[in-house]
């Protein structure tokens, strides 16, 4: 399949792919940056400046395009990541000029209202308090901090809640003026129309807009982890939980691929695909240690992890699940996986693959994830990556990144009170 890729003179780089299954077109903005560019004191600032920028501008007042899309029988979205943001808008062919005049309008022109940010500062503190009902997002967020004392990974993409309640419009607005420029953005149109004319018509939108200043985003490097960490977490509600990581390379890396097909043989292919053959299942909730296993790793442009998740049954202890997984990955150290396992995890993320591209919002979307990571053909390649992975391949990948060196392991510890009646609790207390 060939793309038409060009720049802009104003750095704006453009991937174009004709799709003609369907008079459709999706179109995308993806700028490079996201939360691991943020410093202390201004976390979360990515998330709520992707907020801000659904708020209008003067040419389309918040709420006109929101109804001139549904009216024009589209779609559109965007949302924030480690290490992008990203805008979209699906649309009928002979619609996709309205996606062009907003995201155009849009990458210079947001007002970031003062009004509105307050409005806005309460909206991002809910959902950030909606995500602290989750016993599981306490856990994620201390293994993370434990995992990344260095890097942008340390914190949560809503950010911390200190940092949400003083940002400042201007914190907003600076951000927006830094990063959404030209220069550090990727347009991705997927669809029905010819690619020429649609490199016309994106360069009648955006050509004139100025490239903004170069760009040195705040990242700091990870130091090498030099032995296990240990997190416990201990929260309201009746069950508990189990999370080990192990750092793992970014996501062009060729070990990356290869942890893929050790996650499948111990977790599972993900995707809604049944895992119940999968190891982890096998050695925890077939044995009644586990109600539930999961495990995956992120697509990120630098190292990140490789998470485990177990939720325990009643009666169980971390421990007896830990030493399950671990016994399990010793296992594929020693012993390596079968060329049945092997084959399994290739078919199941052929079908996997399969069903993610199936729509061209999906292409789209894994086009310019692509282009984030900065490899244009990692989403294209992915399988033929992975199909040339070897068994011995698999077993030196664990052997080098599945040790305790590389190891954070969190533990949630429920405190006994049921978490419907804890929060109910609270409620009463404040309307005394």
């Amino acid at each position: 399949m060939t793309d038409l890729v060009h720049t802009l003179a104003n750095g704006l780089q453009v991937i174009l792919r004709e799709v003609h299954t369907a008079p459709v077109i999706s179109f995308w903005v993806a700028y490079r940056v996201g939360s691991r560019n943020e410093r202390t004191g201004q976390t979360g600032i990515s998330h709520w400046t992707e907020h801000m920028l659904f708020k209008g501008t003067e040419q389309f007042p918040a709420g006109v395009l929101d109804r001139e899309i549904d009216r024009a029988g589209g779609q559109w979205n965007a949302f924030t990541s480690t290490d992008y943001t990203m805008y979209y808008a699906t649309l009928p062919a002979n619609r996709i000029e309205l996606a062009l005049q907003a995201e155009a309008d849009r990458m210079t022109n947001a007002l970031f209202d003062a009004e509105e940010t307050e409005s806005e500062r309460t909206v991002i503190i809910s959902e950030r308090q909606g995500s602290e009902n989750s016993p599981t997002f306490w856990l994620n967020e201390e293994v993370r901090a434990a995992a990344f004392r260095v890097h942008g990974y340390h914190h949560t993409i809503l950010g911390d809640m200190a940092d949400l309640e003083t940002i400042t419009r201007d914190d907003l607005y600076n951000h927006y003026r830094t990063y959404y420029t030209p220069s550090n953005a990727v347009i991705v149109a997927v669809g029905a129309f010819d690619a020429n004319e649609m490199l016309a018509q994106i360069e009648s939108h955006f050509a004139h807009i100025p490239a903004g200043d170069k760009i040195t985003p705040f990242v700091r490097p990870e130091p090498e982890q030099q032995g296990e960490r240990r997190v416990k977490v201990e929260r309201p509600g009746m069950t508990a939980f189990l999370s080990i990581a192990h750092h793992v390379p970014d996501s062009t890396q060729d070990d990356w691929f290869n942890l893929e097909i050790i996650d499948s043989a111990l977790t599972g292919a993900g995707s809604g695909i049944e895992n119940k053959t999968s190891r982890l299942y096998k050695a925890l909730v077939k044995t009644g240690i586990a109600a539930s296993i999961d495990g995956g790793m992120s697509e990120t442009i630098d190292p990140y992890l490789y998470e485990i998740t177990v939720t325990l049954n009643d009666g169980y202890t971390h421990q007896e699940a830990e030493e399950a997984i671990l016994a399990e990955i010793e296992r594929i150290q020693v012993e390596g996986i079968s060329q049945k396992e092997l084959d399994k995890a290739k078919k199941q993320a052929k079908a996997s693959f399969a069903y993610s591209s199936e729509s061209v919002t999906n292409q789209a979307y894994w086009i310019a994830q692509s282009a984030m990571l900065g490899d244009l053909h990692w989403y294209d390649n992915f399988l033929d990556r992975l199909n040339a992975i070897t068994l011995e391949d698999v077993q030196a990948t664990a052997q080098k990144y599945l040790i305790a060196r590389h190891r954070v392991t969190g533990l949630l510890v429920p405190t006994g009170i049921d978490e419907a009646e804890y929060y109910e609790d609270d409620v009463e207390e404040a309307l005394v």
